[in-house]
């Protein structure tokens, strides 16, 4: 916008009115327009009174800004008027360009790291924190970022999402402690499993009232079924989120006979039989999504409907198969006997105490059948992700499942000893966050003063990881001198033999790794051995390998990887290459020239090989046009 001459000395229209005196509404409208940027208002309210009292902070102007650019935060502003809309943008303008400049100083700080997410953002968040800026505004700047180009600022959007990841699991964090505060009576099983679904996937859409909004309309389903079988059921005359009970045990049985059909019937639900030990059996998200979990996020849902329909049921910590209770006595009841008991996992089969022995093969005792409180549900779904985290593979995804999972049960019971250790050897095993390990073995040490041996140990190790962070050695350059080193870094490979796809982002004139290594992963046949260049790649299934250069050949259709540490090393794609960050850049000086080269080389007489080879067949079409 051009606002040199708006003011005073603005030409006249057709009627002679000079812009400024137009009716404030209508310049309103016309300063609204979605070409002008912050910068044009801001200008034109500087040429005169008129136009300042017209872009004043709590007018349409700037809050049409502010709308504009970010319509996210609008939710957060519950009474728009009287809000002064130019604060605000300048507020949020100010955490934009901080947050942008602390993203953008990771790559440099945190390049030569472990890449694992703690070491980064337990840092970090404290850095954040000391910004004092709205929580909302710094997440709506990162995903911002997030959502910005999908080809380019790989490395921008890397570390955002790790911050973003932090952030948003710290928030949680802090909403689970005020729902384990609360009277075990103001406790639902379904918030609580809804906490631990967000903490595990705090990138992802989920809240309690989507959640809630599904089984409100599963519940619609079944009152629909029971009308049918029973018009005057008290649970027609009730609304879904209302909370009463149905006294009468036939009616009861109704209601659990009608969630049967619907629910495992007419929706299809099921225990995940073949793939048990899958992590999204036990997020409520996945397990509404896919229709398929395991006993407890069954239950959890099952119970919750029964609820809504005026059933209560009670959670039971059977051993190896979660179970629910319904008492058949019109008084409550301590007898194990007057029960029935759910398999949820089972389509809702109902069985005697005794039946449900046969489902783990052998007699328990009768307090296994106790009901237990929504503490110690969570404590088993927690303990469940815990022990698939322990049976993982040892990579990236696992890892994080298991501090995930382990933050949440140290959350809901912070001294217990042997998970407490079990974090503090995982941080030390991964490398990352050692301000936080110590904090941890000083906790065990004042809980059990026997646990000195592991500690001590834990202590000294970690005491020496931080004096080398503080004096990290210089990074090794590799330079291009070796000229049997035939690729370089950001160049899309295919695997010769195993058929992968991926990218380099390393290489040594020679394989670096150890006898054991070299001999488990049988480098000793391969025709040109250990001595061959060897180049660390990113592979499309997640994973990081080391492989040998005759081993590798160039991708002929060159596509995207996506791993998730992508982002550590490159900072765009484009099309047939990866460009490497600076940090990268840094360690391989030379590559990125010999990787254009590579690249024009390669495609360009890929290019015209492909064109020879179309030239007997245009030849032949055109003939047979002719003929």
């Amino acid at each position: 916008m051009a606002t040199q001459g708006v003011g005073e000395g603005t030409a006249p229209s057709r009627d002679g009115k000079k812009l400024t005196e137009l009716p404030a509404e209508l310049l309103e409208f016309i300063l609204c327009f979605t070409v002008l940027g912050h910068v044009d208002i801001a200008n034109a309210s500087c040429t005169c009174r008129r136009l300042r009292d017209v872009c004043h902070g709590r007018g349409k102007v700037w809050e049409h800004q502010f709308r504009h650019r970010w319509p996210r935060l609008l939710r957060y502003y519950s009474q728009l008027e009287g809000c002064d809309w130019l604060k605000e943008y300048q507020k949020r303008h100010t955490v934009g360009l901080q947050i942008r400049r602390t993203v953008e100083s990771f790559s440099k700080r945190f390049f030569a790291e472990v890449p694992c997410i703690g070491q980064v953002l337990g840092d970090s968040f404290t850095e954040i924190e000391s910004l004092g800026a709205p929580g909302h505004f710094c997440e709506d700047e990162l995903i911002s970022i997030l959502n910005s180009d999908k080809r380019k600022n790989l490395t921008l959007k890397y570390y955002a999402q790790k911050i973003l990841y932090f952030l948003r699991q710290q928030n949680i964090l802090k909403t689970l402690m005020e729902f384990l505060a609360r009277p075990p009576e103001q406790q639902s099983a379904l918030e609580g499993a809804v906490l631990v679904d967000q903490y595990c996937n705090p990138l992802a859409d989920i809240s309690l009232q989507s959640i809630s909004s599904q089984l409100n309309e599963i519940t619609d389903k079944i009152k629909k079924v029971l009308q049918l079988k029973n018009p005057c059921h008290p649970s027609q005359k009730v609304a879904s989120d209302e909370d009463f009970t149905v006294e009468d045990l036939d009616l009861q049985r109704q209601v659990l006979s009608a969630l049967n059909s619907v629910l495992f019937d007419q929706l299809q639900y099921r225990g995940n039989e073949r793939d048990y030990y899958n992590p999204l059996n036990s997020y409520l998200h996945q397990v509404l999504l896919r229709r398929m979990g395991i006993p407890i996020s069954l239950s959890v849902l099952y119970m919750t409907l029964a609820k809504k329909l005026g059933v209560q049921l009670e959670p039971v910590n059977f051993p190896n198969h979660f179970l629910l209770r319904w008492c058949q006595k019109p008084n409550s009841s301590s007898e194990i006997y007057d029960f029935v008991y759910i398999d949820a996992f089972g389509r809702g089969k109902q069985l005697t105490a005794k039946e449900c022995e046969y489902l783990i093969g052998h007699q328990v005792t009768p307090d296994y059948y106790n009901a237990v409180s929504t503490l110690e549900v969570l404590l088993r779904m927690v303990g469940n992700l815990l022990n698939i985290g322990k049976r993982g593979e040892g990579n990236e995804k696992s890892y994080q499942l298991l501090r995930d999972s382990l933050d949440l049960y140290l959350t809901i019971n912070p001294d217990d000893v042997q998970y407490l250790l079990l974090q503090a050897r995982l941080y030390f095993h991964l490398g990352i966050w050692p301000e936080k390990v110590l904090d941890i073995l000083q906790h065990i040490q004042a809980l059990d003063p026997s646990q000195h041996g592991a500690v001590g140990y834990l202590v000294q190790h970690t005491l020496e990881h931080i004096q080398h962070k503080r004096h990290p050695p210089e990074p090794e350059v590799k330079s291009r001198t070796d000229q049997e080193v035939l690729y370089s870094v950001g160049l899309i490979m295919r695997h010769k033999r195993s058929g992968y796809n991926c990218v380099i982002y390393g290489w040594d004139p020679n394989c670096t790794m150890g006898v054991e290594w070299i001999t488990t992963m049988r480098v000793h046949q391969l025709p040109n051995g250990a001595g061959q260049p060897f180049y660390n790649v990113l592979v499309q299934d997640g994973t990081c390998r080391y492989a040998a250069q005759e081993n590798l050949e160039l991708h002929p259709s060159p596509l995207e990887m996506g791993h998730p540490e992508i982002g550590r090393y490159f900072s765009a794609f484009m099309d047939t290459y990866y460009v490497a960050n600076e940090e990268l850049q840094a360690r391989y000086p030379l590559d990125m020239v010999h990787t254009i080269r590579t690249i024009q080389e390669f495609y360009k007489k890929d290019t015209q090989q492909q064109q020879q080879q179309d030239r007997p067949a245009d030849a032949q079409l055109h003939r047979a046009l002719d003929g």
